[in-house]
């Protein structure tokens, strides 16, 4: 409680999606039909959007630190691992995708963790914006397809869209990082 009260309202709105994904976890595992699709659809989207939310609040109020540029980018990967591994389970997404997403996931930061040991802290790009922003979205449009009051075909087909955009962008920004840390990489 007492860290808690030391962090900035930024890295607060970052912890707070992070204790979000437990959540997300217990309604789409405990629970099914489309009504626990519609709750756990809720979750990630209020989820995703703090996402938005906590970068707006660190860069308007002057709250950029450390602590935020780590863990921002990681407990995004978090709550996207969740809802693919989930989605996966539910048949909505395939396998491969997510693996191919989750190696590069993992790839970056696995280098970004090697950039702090080495003094250097590697922020989000805007084109690793972009792709977060579309495997987010890609994924509460799987999530929430089955609602009966959706035109279910067409929200599958565009999250399927979004979902194999976001792979392509997840390779482009991956090798942009890559580009952008040679220092780094030839040090090792």
């Amino acid at each position: 409680m007492q860290y808690w009260q030391k962090m900035n309202l930024a890295n607060r709105v970052t912890m707070a999606r992070f204790l979000l994904v437990p959540v997300f976890v217990l309604i789409v595992t405990l629970f099914h039909g489309w009504l626990a699709d519609l709750l756990a659809g809720l979750v990630f989207i209020v989820a995703a959007c703090t996402d938005f939310i906590d970068g707006h609040i660190a860069r308007s109020r002057n709250m950029i630190s450390t602590f935020g540029k780590f863990m921002d980018p990681l407990v995004d990967k978090i709550l996207v691992t969740a809802a693919m591994v989930t989605l996966v389970a539910m048949g909505r997404v395939p396998a491969w995708v997510v693996i191919l997403i989750l190696a590069r996931e993992f790839a970056i930061t696995g280098l970004r963790t090697v950039a702090v040991s080495s003094g250097v802290v590697i922020a989000a790009s805007k084109l690793g914006k972009w792709k977060t922003a579309c495997q987010m979205v890609a994924l509460a449009l799987l999530l929430v397809y089955t609602l009966p009051f959706l035109p279910n075909t067409f929200i599958y087909v565009l999250g399927q869209v979004l979902l194999y955009t976001a792979l392509v962008l997840t390779y482009i920004s991956g090798w942009d990082y890559l580009k952008g840390c040679r220092e780094i990489l030839s040090d090792m």
